[in-house]
């Protein structure tokens, strides 16, 4: 065989694996990280201000990170599996990559179980306390996905899986019960319900349908409106809380109430009418409350 043949096989390989990255990356939502990664890394600087905290260094920040993406891609990953039947009868969700074939149930379970066990294994490298955690952490996150099959309330599983993040990066350095992780994880699980609830109605006709449970399936349209807002209410207080608990400035809390507006001024987008812009109040509104979260703790 020719050199030239040679590396015509060897661009289409690269090309192939470089389909499949951006597949797995499509299928996993890997822009979503957006949402949960800035509260862990605000967590970790909350930690550091510690007087008992553990050292952070470059290695154990880039274990964090593994164990974050990871994680997540397990969970994400998970949930496609197991609905893609579900998804497959959804006119909404038809087109994504397991019922559409462009990837097959086994090399997702191939994911599943590969993002398992670098977590698990980031999380032995993290320290012991980590790694005796490590499997709770990870059945909360493959469970949710099986939530909505008996429980209206699965945005509050979801929350939870989301509100680890924060929880996990402060046991990292102060592993130990205390106000301001707790206040911290209770602030985002509040605020992943609040924005799932919202989401989740544009399937309420569909999981009425298919007998699956949510909150809009059963509340309606306009009950799970005020729910979302009631859930987000309720993470600005928790997110105060944060601030008194940590001994924030000023500056925190003024940035908080700017990130207030922008967290309830996304109801504003959506009403039981129309439900059009729901994906530009999911995914631009809450981004950027995550990141400016962040970034306002590093400032304060």
């Amino acid at each position: 065989m020719s050199d030239c043949s040679f590396q015509q096989l060897a661009a289409e390989a690269d090309e192939n694996n470089s389909l499949d990255f951006r597949k797995f990356s499509q299928l996993v939502v890997l822009p979503h990280s957006v949402f949960a990664l800035p509260f862990a890394l605000a967590s970790l600087v909350l930690a550091l201000r510690q007087p008992d905290a553990l050292e952070l260094t470059a290695v154990k920040a880039v274990f964090v990170l593994i164990a974050l993406v990871s994680a997540r891609t397990a969970a994400m990953a998970f949930n496609r599996l197991v609905d893609a039947d579900i998804d497959a009868k959804n006119p909404r969700t038809s087109d994504r990559h397991i019922p559409r074939g462009t990837l097959t149930t086994k090399s997702v379970r191939a994911l599943v179980i590969l993002s398992s066990a670098v977590f698990v294994i980031s999380a032995g490298f993290l320290g012991l306390h980590c790694l005796v955690l490590s499997p709770i952490v990870l059945g909360v996150l493959l469970g949710y996905s099986l939530t909505k099959r008996f429980t209206s309330m699965s945005h509050l599983f979801l929350g939870l899986a989301l509100a680890l993040a924060p929880g996990g990066a402060w046991w990292v350095l102060v592993p130990r019960v205390d106000a301001v992780p707790l206040l911290l994880m209770g602030a985002v699980l509040c605020w992943v319900a609040g924005f799932d609830v919202l989401y989740s109605c544009q399937d309420q006709d569909f999981d009425s349908r298919q007998g699956l449970h949510s909150i809009p399936a059963r509340f309606g349209l306009a009950g799970a409106l005020r729910l979302s807002i009631a859930f987000h209410l309720l993470a600005t207080v928790l997110f105060f809380s944060v601030g008194f608990a940590a001994s924030l400035g000023t500056t925190y809390y003024v940035g908080l109430a700017c990130i207030t507006a922008v967290l309830l001024g996304q109801h504003r987008l959506v009403s039981a009418d129309d439900l059009s812009r729901v994906n530009r109040a999911f995914f631009t509104f809450n981004g950027i409350v995550s990141v400016a979260f962040f970034l306002l703790v590093l400032a304060a």
